[in-house]
């Protein structure tokens, strides 16, 4: 079986989650601050606030932008569920808008329609790893007095073009930026999230949040050559990431470089493939985006059967997901008022697929995907077509 996703984990990580265990402190401690400056150093945010995964840390973000009850945040439904669920945990409710056209990021010219006098914040998505137009996000949202909360949770290791440099999602943009380790995503620490901002104030709110409001770290206490009575000034969660998962994300960010050049060289050569194929349009990548290819997604010609075309595949040992879920069309959400119609978004859940790709990937399992990609639409087609030639080429080298 060919795989949709498999992290890339080795010796070094399981050194550095037995060292973890061995050292005594295995809850957040000296690994975590060790894997925030790293993250730091890699996003070129100026604070980086880790957390037990990206669920919570949308929760603390929304927070502490002060999205509250009777607050409204615009976002998209067409990404996972724990987008609306944090919203609604807020006390706020979700406006969905629809994606642009020929993508799946938010359609910035939809939102300045969707702002009301109760709008308090824009969350956006860069939907499987790929950037979305924080540009033109940012100008709308300055423009209305919004915060900007990125959900980055595929984008790790992608990259921006903003006023002629490239940037790192996660360097400050919005007013926070939040990642996902999650074993489907780029960097793994099996689970585990990240927040990154250039403000001291909401870095500030965050640690405070995420240990219960105790106002004095565990670090800090260890450390102290005098007595130290904590107190709880602010209710809080426990939303910590542990030194275990820690120890492991370092060691997985030293291998970011490598996982990304292989998964652009395997876009690519789905890109060359996939060019001679009928019945599927190839995701497109704009010129002042870079991304990690967290996931490839394809979008099938009216009239092919997602389901039918997934299960032939599966038939030849290759598994597949249909495109990313719109929250607006799953049942715990359905009680949402619908403002907008979303039609671009109902059309990408439906008739887009997820190909495998991950980076350990070879180019031979590759070719099985394309070769049963391309019998599961010829059979569709009722005919035969030649199978698409895949060529080897040097890897998409990331943008410096």
């Amino acid at each position: 079986m060919i795989p949709i996703a498999k992290p890339l984990l080795g010796e070094a990580e399981a050194n550095a989650a037995y060292d973890a265990v061995l050292s005594g402190w295995v809850s957040q401690g000296p690994k975590v601050a060790e894997f925030e400056a790293a993250f730091s150093r890699l996003t070129g945010a100026p604070h980086a606030c880790a957390v037990s995964n990206c669920t919570t840390a949308l929760h603390l973000a929304l927070l502490a932008v002060d999205v509250g009850p009777g607050d409204e945040v615009i976002t998209v439904s067409h990404s996972f569920i724990a987008g609306a669920n944090t919203i609604r945990q807020c006390g706020a409710t979700p406006v969905f808008i629809d994606i642009e056209a020929g993508g799946y990021n938010m359609d910035p010219a939809l939102i300045a329609a969707a702002v009301t006098p109760r709008s308090r914040a824009i969350l956006c998505v860069h939907q499987i790893g790929m950037p979305c137009d924080m540009p033109a996000i940012m100008r709308i949202a300055r423009a209305h007095g919004l915060a900007v909360v990125e959900d980055a949770a595929c984008a790790a290791g992608s990259q921006i073009r903003m006023d002629g440099a490239w940037r790192q999602i996660g360097y400050p943009i919005g007013d926070v930026a939040c990642f996902s380790f999650h074993p489907r995503k780029v960097l793994t620490t099996g689970e585990g999230g990240m927040l990154t901002t250039a403000r001291a104030d909401l870095d500030a709110k965050f640690r405070l949040w995420r240990q219960h409001g105790m106002s004095v770290s565990d670090r800090q206490r260890h450390a102290s050559a005098s007595v130290i009575f904590e107190d709880y000034p602010v209710r809080g969660y426990n939303y910590r990431m542990t030194d275990i998962q820690a120890a492991i994300g370092i060691e997985q960010l030293a291998r970011l470089p490598q996982i990304i050049a292989q998964r652009r060289r395997l876009a690519d050569r789905y890109h060359q493939a996939l060019e001679a194929m009928s019945g599927v349009t190839r995701p497109a990548e704009p010129d002042w985006a870079s991304s990690n290819w967290q996931s490839y997604a394809v979008a099938l010609a009216p009239g092919l059967d997602q389901r039918q075309l997934m299960q032939s595949m599966l038939d030849r040992g290759v598994a597949t997901r249909r495109g990313i879920m719109n929250m607006h069309q799953e049942e715990a959400q359905m009680d949402l008022p619908r403002r907008f119609a979303l039609p671009r978004s109902e059309q990408a859940r439906d008739q887009t697929i997820l190909l495998p790709l991950y980076a350990q990937m070879t180019d031979d399992e590759q070719d099985e995907v394309l070769a049963a990609l391309d019998d599961g639409l010829a059979a569709q087609f009722h005919g035969s077509r030649p199978r698409a030639d895949v060529l080897s080429r040097e890897p998409v080298q990331s943008h410096s």
